[in-house]
């Protein structure tokens, strides 16, 4: 058995559907989840990490782990050494650790990643960088406006398609050949904001306008939904982006043995959200 936390999420839904398609048991776990939020043949489990003993029922009888932590397990103080203790304990072999491409970088903390590394667990890593599905953000003011505003419209970065993130977790929650690997994970290409609003045009099929913000105007919506610290690196990251943030990386077509997905392709795959 597999199981899969994060199980509702971007990344998490299309893994917990990859998984049970490969044919292994699965159990999903989210704060709120039930048997409506996952496919035929997946057992849903609610639990917070937050509380880390709540995990262990469902990792009983588990050979391997998905382990993802979100902004809310960070806000609250979440202790992932716990977690992992509670992991260990329960004879769960496997961990594939869903990070970010700012550890490598140094822009965001490494902590998650060392309570794993030091586990003494069979681990993997994945480090994503930008997410294709990020444009979400701008779905209600596509339906409603046909418009897009977002700072530093001309700056590119190599973001990636969540469903490749999940197909990449999948063969490493499987397959041993994994172990001890650190993968940094893009898409095929940069892409800038105002090129992002142009593929979610063409998808549409109307005129979508994009509306270049200042940083100062980016930051005060930001602070609506995140912390300040936050907030400020992450405008840094994407307004000045470090060469390693720019880069391509080769690991998803590595791993899965194709091309990582294009966002014109995830646009079109998505474009019920924007229409």
């Amino acid at each position: 058995m597999i199981v899969v936390t994060g199980a509702t999420g971007n990344v998490g839904r299309p893994l917990v559907r990859a998984l049970v398609e490969a044919g292994e048991q699965v159990t999903a776990v989210s704060r709120r989840i039930s048997a409506r939020d996952v496919p035929e043949g997946a057992r849903p489990h609610p639990a917070d990490l937050t509380a880390p003993q709540r995990l262990a029922p469902a990792l009983d009888g588990a050979k391997a782990l998905f382990l993802l932590t979100s902004g809310d397990f960070m806000a609250a103080g979440g202790d992932l050494g716990a977690v992992v203790d509670v992991v260990r304990g329960s004879g769960v072999r496997r961990v594939v650790l869903l990070s970010s491409q700012g550890v490598g970088t140094g822009d965001h903390p490494s902590f998650s990643e060392d309570a794993v590394k030091a586990s003494g667990l069979e681990w993997t890593v994945l480090r994503p960088g930008g997410f294709h599905s990020n444009a979400l953000q701008w779905a209600d003011m596509i339906r409603t406006r046909r418009e897009v505003a977002a700072p530093f419209g001309d700056v590119a970065l190599p973001t990636v398609d969540p469903v490749d993130i999940a197909e990449v977790a999948a063969m490493a929650l499987r397959e041993p050949d994994h172990d001890g690997e650190v993968y940094e994970l893009t898409g095929p290409a940069p892409v800038s904001p105002r090129q992002q609003t142009a593929a979610i045009e063409d998808a549409v099929g109307e005129a979508v306008r994009f509306v270049e913000l200042t940083r100062a105007e980016a930051r005060e919506r930001m602070l609506g939904f995140m912390p300040e610290p936050v907030v400020e690196s992450t405008l840094d990251m994407l307004g000045a982006p470090a060469a390693a943030l720019r880069r391509v990386s080769p690991d998803v077509e590595r791993v899965l043995g194709r091309p990582a997905g294009a966002f014109a392709d995830w646009a079109r795959r998505n474009v019920s959200a924007f229409a």
